[in-house]
């Protein structure tokens, strides 16, 4: 027997097929296109995104052997946020509005000053960020309401997978918790609403299904359409961050969870909503009402590597680690801690930055930078900055953190795993798998049917650590006060507006034709 797992990230589309030892036996794969028709914009095509989905599943099918045995299960993941539209018959009323998206910009500021997004997040333990279902709302709703007017449903990427394996128009509680779920409850705040000045939304956001309804049939349509058995159960887990934490075995309290991907975010388990503090990350409904995931997905990760090493004329995050670290680990023969006197704040995405701190107009910084610098500082430079960032996660969700468990492209560098274990004074490791949001989507749909009686039973039965990274005392002191730096140079970096002050270029009348 065997389990199907469906993960659709930002840009890969994956289906990974499961054996009853929790082995992966089949994989396919697809890149996915973002689309950008305007600048800050990111969006995706609903219906090209479910053709990858047949794709990879058939492509997974066709890769079993004779020894694997038939599909019992079907569990999906996906990315969150965003807002994908849909109208009475589930049809697709216009492109995806990713997590990525900055149009919304100027209105997210106008909340910021009014109070709006500190009293939402007193709330609920999330701060909105311009890529969230509300923000994407409050934008159409001024600049588009036709869209809005033929749109029946507000749902998210997992949501749209869900309706097309099942017919079912829902949403999972994690992918609700950002911006409108009362996690006490387990129901949309209709005073969240309120703030947003979204009460007219509500006929849009899909029933929120409590934790033992995220279980379904699929429909005889669409598994034809698959390759499947008709009838087949499909599960729907968390959203692909908290299925990654999940997969990474990371379930308790004190555990975390570091992603460092498309998005570089750092997740920490907790058992209780905490709303207080400066506004910083989102809060994820993680366990029923026992156990909450403290998330801070950031604006920029692992592309921050591939345009430092396109920048420095290298092939890849590989050679760029190569150039930072040489062949010795952590301390050389690369650039050596601290990039010599060389720092980074590595916040380039052209919709600025989200966790652990929101501002739509943060940019990028060299600090430091002299004649005597050569690239491996400046690589290095990268990956400190990087790792300071998560540092800065983890310092931001206020709790005690045992252990972080690393998964994501980047952590297949041992170097950065270890400069990690350094930079935040807390031991990491890697575990056997590299389709961690698949297996936490395989986990969650164990325990959803009952094949497993806990996600604790079944992290216990079915993740395994394969590499660990005890920080060393005196590079982490070396970084602890690097850390502090780092955090007067943001302040330093942001007092000035990022970015220098130099006006844009004039677009051209066919530029502006387009805008």
């Amino acid at each position: 027997m065997s389990v199907l797992t469906i993960d659709v990230g930002t840009s890969v589309i994956k289906s990974v097929v499961f054996d009853d030892q929790g082995r992966e036996i089949a994989l396919s794969r697809v890149a996915t296109e973002v689309l950008r028709p305007r600048p800050g914009w990111a969006e995706q095509d609903m219906d090209a995104v479910w053709d990858g989905v047949v794709s990879t599943v058939r492509g997974a099918l066709s890769g079993l052997g004779p020894d694997a045995g038939p599909v019992w299960l079907v569990s999906l993941t996906a990315q969150g946020d965003g807002c994908w539209l849909v109208d009475g018959r589930g049809r697709p009323t216009g492109p995806a509005v990713l997590w990525s998206d900055g149009r919304a910009g100027g209105l997210l500021r106008r909340w910021e000053s009014e109070g709006v997004l500190a009293e939402a997040y007193r709330r609920n333990g999330s701060l909105t960020c311009g890529g969230m279902p509300n923000a994407v709302l409050g934008w159409l709703a001024e600049h588009d309401p036709e869209r809005l007017e033929r749109s029946a449903s507000a749902l998210t990427a997992a949501g749209w997978l869900f309706l097309k394996l099942t017919g079912v128009t829902a949403v999972d509680e994690s992918d609700a918790s950002a911006p409108f779920l009362d996690h006490a409850t387990g129901d949309y705040d209709p005073r969240v609403l309120e703030l947003f000045g979204l009460t007219w939304a509500r006929r849009l956001l899909p029933r929120v299904l409590g934790e033992h309804e995220r279980i379904a049939e699929i429909t005889a349509r669409t598994a034809g359409e698959l390759g499947l058995p008709a009838g087949l159960p499909v599960a729907m887990a968390p959203y692909d961050i908290a299925a990654t934490a999940r997969g990474a075995g990371v379930v308790e309290p004190g555990q975390a969870c570091g992603i460092l991907g498309t998005t570089l975010c750092t997740e920490i388990v907790t058992r209780h909503v905490d709303t207080a503090g400066e506004p910083c990350g989102v809060t994820i409904a993680y366990g029923g009402r026992e156990r909450v995931l403290r998330a801070f997905p950031t604006l920029s990760g692992t592309e921050v590597l591939d345009w430092a090493a396109r920048t420095l004329g290298v092939e890849g995050p590989a050679a760029l680690g190569k150039l930072a670290f040489g062949t010795g680990g952590a301390d050389g023969p690369g650039a050596g801690p601290g990039a010599g006197g060389l720092a980074f704040l590595p916040y380039l995405s052209p919709a600025g930055e989200r966790a652990p701190f929101l501002d739509p107009r943060a940019r990028g910084v060299f600090w430091g930078l002299s004649l005597e610098h050569t690239p491996a500082h400046l690589a290095r430079a990268v990956f400190e900055g990087l790792s300071l960032v998560v540092r800065d996660c983890l310092y931001a969700s206020r709790s005690e953190v045992r252990e972080l468990r690393l998964c994501g492209g980047g952590s297949a560098s041992d170097d950065w795993c270890r400069l990690l274990a350094d930079v935040t004074g807390v031991p990491t490791a890697r575990s056997t798998d590299t389709e961690l949001g698949a297996k936490g989507a395989f986990l969650t749909g164990l325990v959803l049917t009952g094949a497993e009686g806990s996600m604790r039973d079944a992290v216990a039965k079915y993740v395994h650590i394969r590499a660990g990274w005890e920080p060393d005392p005196g590079r982490s002191a070396f970084y602890d006060e690097l850390h502090a730096s780092f955090l007067t140079w943001r302040d330093a970096a942001r007092s000035l507006g990022w970015s220098s002050a130099a006006p844009h270029a004039p677009r051209t009348r066919r530029e502006t034709a387009h805008v």
